[in-house]
């Protein structure tokens, strides 16, 4: 309801620059399109190939894409960077929008955001990578004022990242000697900037997030509901992964979301929010520990489909698995785990009891994320919902531009 109040009352204008039109920027372009009435104006599309822009706004069409590819202008990131620049100015703000999975336009953010444009994305590479740059992207929010939003890199439309970020900013007792917690009042309530904190000082406040557990991929989450139900016997391993596969839940090469290397990038981003863990992972996501569980035998295969077809020549390994997590009456499920008070970050295949919310509450693809604290002692603060999909992702950036209005 804020928001909408916000969007009738704003006088304010945002010239809206999209990078990446594929499924997530196409179904963003569409929620765009529907809200009326509404204070953005989409300035620029472009997608690997080409580039439209128009400094007083684009009327996209239902054949947008056609005059997209036909517009004869290549993406020039450093283009928009200045012309997006020159629109800021009083009661008109710009955003850079991306959404793609790019390092190149990751890197730019401290840039886009030093010259007072905002940066909405649900790319999770800026946010996981090594610390360097997500220092300089929060050094350049503090400096400009302009705001960096990223709640789709984590569980796609749902309030997890916007969730821990209320739960800190709150109350959270940090237990270090001391940390920088990056919280200012910035604008429409935003809380971006640099805030040291002295752990003494905040060991009478409010709420200690203690540990954060959950099932942060759709994948995964899948993989493992089909495979381990907690009842004797049970689909192949291999089968339910290539079932998942021509259901699209996975990439076109499997081991891309078996290696687990998105659930660490996942656990970077929830772990830099806590100022116990900020700096706990200098180079990113890579130093989390992380099950792979891709065999052995079939790492640096470069064929998705070659993949497949030798999968189940380790399905005994993966029956056995599931075999042992019956005997104790769990289940299997790929989780990742921040566990504050022990420092301990990291994604692995555990068992879960036959009663337990993981393997209880999940269906689908489902992402289900559990937040410990202390006022949420008992009972866990629990998010569950559908983690990945255009709609859902492109509603989790619409979210974050509805917070500049």
């Amino acid at each position: 309801m804020a928001h909408l109040l916000g969007i009738t009352s704003t006088t304010k204008t945002f010239r809206v620059a999209i990078v990446g039109v594929g499924l997530v920027g196409a179904e963003l372009v569409k929620q765009l399109q529907a809200l009326q009435p509404s204070p953005f104006r989409i300035v620029s599309l472009s997608s690997s190939k080409s580039l439209l822009y128009h400094p007083d706004g684009l009327s996209p069409s239902e054949d947008w894409k056609t005059e997209l590819a036909s517009s004869g202008r290549r993406p020039d990131l450093h283009f928009l960077l200045r012309e997006l620049a020159a629109l800021v100015k009083p009661g008109q703000e710009a955003v850079l929008v991306d959404n793609t999975s790019a390092n190149e336009v990751a890197a730019l953010y401290p840039s886009f955001l030093r010259l007072g444009v905002h940066v909405v994305t649900p790319n999770k590479k800026a946010f996981s990578a090594g610390l360097e740059l997500y220092e300089q992207i929060l050094g350049a929010s503090l400096e400009s004022g302009a705001r960096f939003l990223n709640e789709a890199t984590v569980g796609a439309g749902l309030p997890v990242i916007s969730t821990l970020k209320d739960l800190v900013a709150t109350g959270d007792k940090v237990r270090s000697l001391s940390v920088s917690v990056f919280l200012s009042p910035a604008d429409s309530g935003g809380w971006e900037g640099w805030l040291s904190v002295c752990a003494d000082a905040d060991a009478e406040r409010g709420a200690q997030v203690t540990k954060i557990e959950g099932v942060f991929s759709g994948t995964m989450s899948y993989i493992f509901n089909e495979f381990s139900t907690g009842k004797e016997g049970g689909p192949n391993f291999s089968s339910v992964v290539s079932v998942a596969r021509e259901k699209g839940y996975t990439e076109p090469h499997p081991a891309d979301d078996l290696n687990g290397a998105d659930v660490a990038r996942k656990l970077t981003i929830l772990s830099r929010l806590i100022p116990s863990l900020r700096s706990a992972l200098p180079d990113g996501y890579q130093f989390v520990s992380t099950k792979s569980l891709i065999p052995p035998a079939l790492e640096g295969i470069e064929s998705g489909d070659e993949f497949i077809r030798r999968l189940p020549e380790f399905d005994a390994q993966f029956d056995q698995l599931r075999a042992d997590a019956i005997k104790e009456g769990k289940v299997l499920r790929y989780a990742g785990v921040v566990d504050v008070q022990n420092g301990v970050i990291k994604a692995d295949l555990e068992k879960y009891p036959a009663t337990h919310p993981f393997a209880t509450a999940l269906g689908g693809s489902d992402n289900i994320i559990m937040f410990h604290t202390e006022r949420y002692g008992a009972r866990p603060l629990v998010v569950q919902g559908a983690g990945a999909g255009a709609a859902v992702t492109a509603m989790g950036v619409m979210s974050d531009l509805l917070k500049l209005v």
